[in-house]
């Protein structure tokens, strides 16, 4: 059985306890094989995905055990920062009513922060703290790998037993390994930019399937936008969609959360002096100055500026070029039919 090894670990290590409470907060320890554990709180999760229902139901799907002997998918979520990849996996877990956890990958994030800390308490003895990876698969949650190609290797190395049939992680630090509860369930979320690693071929075939976000149409923008700043005036609003759209249509990377950013620091800026209000044509492009960049302000010219630092549609030339007409037969890439006679 499947879940023989969580069933085991459970019956013979496992203790829950609960001590005084620490900061006004109850502190949950686990026992296992000897080891105490805290355990670290859930995130408050009230996310609700607009839009792009069809990447939700493919996301559920990956979560679904259809059998005793199947297994629950590690999707990847993938688009460009800003685009609700992370929300996605919040409202996920919120419509299978399982409480949620994010880690925060970075560059310099090592195996112990993704599993187990050591840290040194009052008493001058070491304790043993549960990262929230760690922590969802002991109570049967959800978490999501924020950020995930941010990681390095030796990082996603320590996770490899996790995402495949074996379903467990070995903590060095504290000695253990812990199994994941049958209900755990996690999405790691990947950005599509520069500053990423990597990852390694054996971690890829792990994390299936990818699942793409595109940007949101017009009518799924407004209601997002409209979801965070219900207090926003409609003008404004329509301002931003259109930048927003624009920028899509353009292919640029500017998302809904340069939307809010840009709408929120507009409205603040309105509200500052109601004897003296800025006009909302002014007070949005100022925003949109100092948000997004002077570039912003012109999207035709800076798609046009993106599109010759990648190099344009041209083809690279080669030696022939230089000696040769690009129809003339005797141009090495010529590739046109030519006549008998010739």
């Amino acid at each position: 059985m499947r879940h023989s090894r969580w069933t085991r670990a459970k019956q013979e290590s496992q203790e829950i306890a609960r001590p005084p409470p620490d900061a006004g907060r109850m502190t949950e320890i686990v026992m296992i094989e000897g080891v105490s554990l805290n355990l670290g709180a859930p995130m408050a999760n009230e996310a609700e995905w607009i839009g792009q229902r069809e990447v939700l139901k493919q996301l559920l799907a990956c979560w679904i055990v259809v059998d005793d002997k199947d297994l629950p998918l590690t999707p990847r979520l993938v688009g460009v920062p800003g685009i609700g990849k992370t929300a996605l996996a919040m409202s996920a877990a919120s419509m299978r009513d399982q409480e949620l956890y994010v880690f925060q990958c970075t560059a310099d994030t090592r195996p112990e922060d993704l599993l187990v800390t050591p840290v040194l308490s009052g008493a001058g003895k070491i304790a043993y703290h549960a990262s929230p990876l760690v922590t969802a698969m002991i109570r049967g949650a959800v978490c999501v790998l924020d950020e995930g190609n941010r990681m390095n290797e030796k990082s996603w190395a320590s996770l490899a037993p996790l995402f495949d049939q074996r379903r467990y992680v070995e903590s060095i630090v504290a000695g253990i390994s812990i199994p994941a509860h049958p209900d755990f369930r996690c999405a790691v979320t990947m950005n599509q930019d520069d500053s990423t690693y990597e990852i390694p071929d054996y971690i890829l075939s792990r994390l299936q399937p990818t699942l793409p976000l595109g940007f949101p149409n017009r009518q799924d923008e407004l209601a997002i936008l409209q979801y965070h700043l219900p207090f926003a005036e409609p003008e404004m609003l329509a301002m931003t969609v259109e930048f927003l759209q624009r920028s899509h249509e353009l292919k640029l990377d500017f998302s809904a959360r340069d939307g809010l950013n840009l709408l929120r620091f507009a409205i603040k800026r309105l509200a500052q002096n109601k004897e003296h209000p800025i006009a909302k044509d002014i007070a949005w492009r100022e925003a949109l100055e100092h948000c997004l960049g002077e570039d912003a302000v012109d999207l035709e010219a800076l798609a046009q500026r993106k599109s010759q630092d990648l190099g344009g549609n041209a083809l690279p030339l080669g030696l022939g070029d230089f000696f040769f007409d690009p129809d003339d037969p005797l141009h090495p890439d010529f590739d046109g039919d030519l006549d008998d006679d010739s």
